[in-house]
């Protein structure tokens, strides 16, 4: 499958290096030289990797014939995208979005929630964005709140915590 694993941000330095927005757990698997990422939209792509470099914490890369910073903001925003399989490597606790998107939540007495339709990534933890009676709730993602996920059956246990179904 097919997966967003970075966005191209500004172009940094003459040379034609781009700032990258890291969106994978695994950024040495996915940008090594020579690797070859598809690209959202698909008319910037395929993009071939020719360096490869972090400066200041900021992972900078290259592309084979992008070679000026002009050629580099023309893909900014562009979504960098990789062959992944996402049932490898995982764990019990360990699931990529695309696992949980369409799943159905309910609480542990059987009342069905609603479907995931986002998850978005905070800096304290990951939230389950979930319609929810015509309106979004935001679940925590967090074992205490979130103790069952069936990914096989496509549902997933909330313990909600007081108020957060309540208007």
């Amino acid at each position: 499958m097919q997966l967003v694993v970075a966005r191209i941000g500004r172009a940094h330095g003459v040379l034609g290096e781009a700032t990258i927005e890291v969106r994978t757990d695994q950024p040495e698997d996915r940008f090594y030289v020579g690797s070859v990422l598809m690209t959202e939209p698909t008319t910037f792509g395929p993009l071939t990797i020719s360096s490869v470099r972090d400066h200041n914490g900021i992972l900078l890369l290259g592309f084979k014939g992008v070679i000026d910073r002009n050629q580099v903001s023309e893909l900014r925003n562009v979504l960098l995208l990789a062959e992944v399989d996402i049932d490898a490597n995982s764990t019990e606790d360990d699931f990529h979005v695309q696992q949980l998107l369409e799943c159905m939540v309910q609480t542990k007495d059987g009342l069905e929630l609603g479907l995931v339709k986002d998850v978005i990534n905070l800096p304290g933890q990951d939230v389950l964005a979930v319609e929810y009676q015509g309106r979004e709730i935001l679940i925590p993602f967090v074992k205490a709140i979130v103790p069952i996920v069936d990914i096989a059956n496509r549902k997933i246990t909330v313990t909600p915590p007081e108020g957060l179904l309540s208007e």
